[in-house]
């Protein structure tokens, strides 16, 4: 533990001389007094009106005008009977969430899901037909369904609550000239606060006395580093543009202290104030439908108006052969309920749960079950920067001397893991030595301190201790007395301590100072090289400038450092390159992304600049590619926008409102959206895109409530992972889709044929019963836990305007389900023309054996639609194995055990019947495979075509 002073012990400060002249003016060589403002003290009782001021005017204008215009008194604050009485006219300084929906209404909210209204009229149909065994099973699958879709939604929904988390609980507030501390949601325009060390900002605050002031705004702006607070006046070159990074005499709601002090006039409470306003838009935005949930809203609509189609096509065929039309109605209606997959609800659900759990093995919490699926559809990231692409953590990458000494410094964070490496140079000794002289000024020029990777003090200084840290010299502060020092301030630009060493004899007194080169530079008469000091001349200036201009150019802050007996007379060591860089395999992860067809766009709070640099190391196109400001956007329409939108691969100086814009735009240009973040100004866009993005480590609360999903260990990689997972859970369910479509249909058929053929039925209820159950249990549900096809990671993101069952599907639907008829009937009308005149036990055994055989193979070639079971392995989905392994073993239990032989009136069946059957339904899974072996023969004839035409 270094034994540096504490940035609030402000009585062991001293300024370097200035002198302070009316609001905003600095000049040096003065007395130092601060200058507080005092309005009048009648106070006449005010409007609505008279409390109104934005953000905006409040920074333009003097502490004294804000104060006028808010009727307040700086030096004593406002009477307690003046602020109850605007509290009653502007409301309390906090944020109002509608009044929620009771719990049952929320549960009754889950029925609209078109799917399940079609199973609940199923239900009804089942039990004015009597059919007590089919509406018990649709209402056990409905309230399953409908139940943990609730459980989903209730749990998500806490991003406004979090969101008046920020309101600080108390506030230390000036009133009637004394110092008060009392609940935060009692402030009101004009009282007057003081913040400290790590205070969270009560309200929006006009600051009017800042030392050493700081504030953490990462979370609401983007910017890296704590931005410095001034008391000046902010001109905006005669235009009023809500830039909340030119703010500087601002201190927003919800931002957090991280240095110094102040004084300041609350402008804006509650709703009104710059957060007030990014919980409104929250409120205002509703999360989208996820392209799974828009695709099983169509599927049920379809099954809905094909089901229709059966009770009429049936019932105008009984009528033309002159049967009774009740009868046929009682027969069309029992076939259409029949049809009615209520096992997919169930399949979904548990595929999407099964999905989230594998998920959550790969340090990725996914909120909302639909939107797992999600991820497979996504053709465009948004991805924040700070906390995001990068760590928030100030590094030191490169390090130049100043007698031309270059090293480039590897590791990210606050910890020693990283080396310094010295580029090619004559004398490797004399570089080493000149880099320590350097980095020794960064770590005793210092107030942070690290603790166990965690810092504790400014991003920029724990960025000189990290480097310090891997050179060895971190603890070199220790070696020195400080007498005294000069903080850094906005105007001065610089820090700078005077000190002597401990262990000398000679107790003189030097200067270590760091600071911006341009303040720093004219202030050094000599420099350091080859370890002698030489005068420093108009030319070795302008050298120097040009390498802080390319260093700053590749988009790091340039930090000078010093040292001298004197301000007027300091020696030049030398400069450091800091940035945040981007975390350890983001541009990998980029690089798979856009190979796969995904998109990624960069939106950041920072400069342009910084901006640049970092998507170049990221491997965005910023070539070929435009970058777009936030106040860009501002001149622009939504049409406009949308024209540019694809064209642009970072945004730069954007708010909240920018972010939710540029999202809106990409998804009215048919885009599916995730957006990733880890602040509160991420928290709109993170809610209104298709799925939303959370860092878990350093993301906030509001954040990670927004989102749909949250990586655990903010790893960009992680989400590769999870649109991988995506686009598998999607077609697994389209595989279980189209096995039990063709199950359906044909036990449909068979049933329809019969009737309307004349003939006996060839299956009885309680084998029909069984079908059903092979149909929506373990052999169908075990489809949707198909391993990963690594084909299908490799295509590009699901076209949402492609819906569940394409043509492709219906094809191999309407094949499987001809064959399975015709078999089952083909063995049907073989063992009745036996002569034993009837319908005997054994014609149905062979017959309901037939079938569920016919089902057995059926499942096994709908575990993929385009490759061949011996290409994915018989042995790699354990719970298909598993569950058609049981289903097997059923089916003999009904055929050889003598209880269940009376229930399913079954008979015995001999080997050589079982080697019939076999060989029969096994068709149903050649014919899959050919036509698999085809399509892929095809599709590679086609490849190698497009191949010679593109050498061409």
């Amino acid at each position: 533990m270094r034994n540096n002073k504490s940035p609030n012990n402000y009585s062991k400060y001293e300024k370097i001389p200035q002198d302070v002249k009316g609001d905003g003016e600095v000049c040096f060589g003065g007395s130092g007094n601060r200058q507080e403002s005092i309005v009048g003290e009648n106070i006449s009782p005010l409007t609505d009106s008279d409390m109104l001021l934005s953000t905006t005017e409040a920074s333009i204008l003097s502490a004294n005008e804000v104060a006028g215009r808010l009727h307040a008194d700086l030096r004593t604050g406002l009477r307690w009977s003046e602020a109850n009485y605007r509290a009653k006219i502007i409301g309390y300084n906090e944020l109002h969430a509608p009044e929620e929906d009771p719990t049952w209404k929320k549960y009754i909210e889950q029925f609209k899901n078109p799917l399940i209204l079609l199973l609940l009229g199923s239900a009804l149909v089942s039990i004015c037909m009597k059919q007590f065994d089919d509406a018990v099973s649709i209402t056990i699958a409905i309230i399953i369904v409908v139940t943990v879709a609730f459980i989903q939604e209730y749990r998500s929904e806490k991003s406004l609550e979090e969101l008046k988390k920020l309101v600080p609980p108390e506030c230390h507030c000036l009133r009637e000239g004394r110092l008060e501390s009392f609940l935060a949601r009692e402030l009101v325009p004009g009282d007057v606060v003081y913040l400290n060390v790590g205070d969270r900002v009560p309200a929006d605050v006009r600051i009017y006395e800042a030392i050493d002031l700081s504030i953490d705004e990462s979370s609401f702006t983007g910017e890296t580093e704590p931005a410095k607070k001034t008391a000046d006046v902010i001109f905006h070159h005669g235009h009023h543009n809500k830039d909340h990074t030119n703010m500087k005499n601002i201190a927003f709601m919800g931002t957090l202290v991280r240095c110094g002090s102040g004084k300041g006039i609350v402008v804006s409470t509650g709703e009104k104030s710059e957060f007030g306003e990014v919980f409104k838009m929250m409120q205002a935005e509703e999360a989208p439908k996820t392209p799974l949930q828009k695709s099983m809203d169509i599927l049920g609509a379809q099954l809905s108006f094909y089901s229709f189609c059966i009770i009429g096509v049936i019932m105008l065929l009984g009528w033309l052969q002159g049967k009774a039309l009740t009868e046929m109605f009682n027969i069309s209606v029992s076939l259409a309920v029949a049809a009615i997959p209520e096992g997919l609800p169930i399949v979904v659900t548990v595929t999407l749960a099964l999905g989230v759990m594998r998920m959550a093995k790969r340090s990725c919490i996914v909120k909302k079950l639909p939107t797992v699926e999600t991820l497979g559809c996504v053709n465009v990231i948004c991805s924040d920067k700070t906390g995001t692409i990068t760590k928030n953590e100030m590094t030191v990458t490169v390090i130049i001397t100043s007698d031309g000494y270059m090293a480039d410094v590897t590791g990210a964070g606050y910890n020693d893991c990283g080396e310094i490496h010295i580029r090619d140079c004559n004398s490797h000794e004399q570089a080493k030595q000149s880099i320590m002289n350097l980095l020794e000024i960064g770590a005793v020029c210092n107030n942070a301190v690290i603790q166990n990777g965690t810092l504790l003090g400014q991003p920029t200084e724990g960025a000189l201790l990290a480097v310090a840290m891997k050179s060895g010299m971190y603890a070199a502060a220790e070696n020195y007395v400080r007498i005294q020092e000069y903080p850094f301030s906005s105007e001065q630009k610089m820090m700078a301590v005077k000190l002597y060493q401990k262990y000398g004899n000679a107790k003189e007194e030097i200067f270590f100072v760091k600071g911006a080169l341009e303040i720093l530079l004219p202030k050094c008469t000599k420099y350091m090289f080859g370890g002698q000091i030489v005068p420093l001349t108009k030319k070795n200036e302008a050298e120097f400038m040009t390498e802080a201009y390319e260093v700053a150019r590749k988009g790091l802050r340039v930090l000078a450092l010093a040292k001298g007996k004197s301000f007027q007379d300091l020696i030049f060591m030398g400069i450091v390159g800091i940035t945040d860089p981007p975390r350890p395999l983001v541009r990998e992860s980029i690089e798979i992304l856009m190979r796969s067809g995904v998109r990624v766009k960069m939106v950041t709070g920072d400069s342009q600049e910084t901006a640049i640099a970092i998507a170049s190391l990221i491997g965005l196109d910023v070539v070929h590619q435009q970058s777009l400001s936030g106040q860009e956007m501002d001149q622009m329409s939504d049409i406009q926008l949308e024209k540019i939108i694809n064209s642009v691969s970072v945004f730069y100086r954007v708010t909240p409102k920018h972010k939710l814009a540029i999202v809106k735009a990409l998804q009215q240009t048919g885009n599916i959206v995730g957006m990733t973040g880890d602040g509160v100004n991420d928290g709109v866009a993170l809610k209104r895109a298709d799925i939303g993005i959370a860092m878990g480590k350093n993301g906030t609360d509001v954040c990670k409530e927004a989102a749909d999903m949250i990586l655990v260990d903010d790893d960009f990689h992680t989400i590769i992972a999870a649109i991988e997972e995506g686009k598998a859970i999607f077609y697994n369910i389209r595989n279980f889709v189209r096995f039990q479509l063709s199950t359906s249909i044909a036990a449909l058929s068979l049933i329809a044929l019969a009737t309307l053929m004349g003939i006996a039925n060839p299956l009885n209820a309680m084998q029909i019963l069984w079908i059903n159950i092979i149909m929506d249990g373990p052999p169908a549900q075990s489809l949707g836990v198909e391993p990963v096809d690594q084909d299908v990671l490799k295509q590009k993101p699901r076209n949402v305007r492609q819906p569940m069952i394409t043509r492709s599907v219906i094809v191999n639907v309407l094949l499987s389900a001809s064959i399975i008829i015709l078999g089952t009937l083909w063995v049907f009308q073989r063992e009745m023309a036996d002569g034993s005149g009837g319908k005997t036990k054994r014609d149905t055994t062979m017959t309901f054996t037939c079938f569920v055989l016919f089902d057995m193979f059926n499942a096994l070639s709908c575990r993929s639609q385009t490759k061949s079971v011996f290409q994915i392995g018989f042995f790699t989905n354990k719970m298909f194995l598993l569950a058609v392994g049981f289903s097997l073993l059923g089916q003999l239990l009904v055929i050889y055990f003598p209880p269940l032989q009376m229930v399913f009136q079954t008979e015995a069946l001999t080997a050589m019947d079982l080697l019939f059957l076999v060989s029969l339904t096994s068709s149903v899974f050649i014919v899959s495979e050919l036509k698999k072996w085809f399509e892929r023969s095809m599709e590679r004839r086609m490849y190698k075509n497009r191949s010679e035409m593109d050498f061409v």
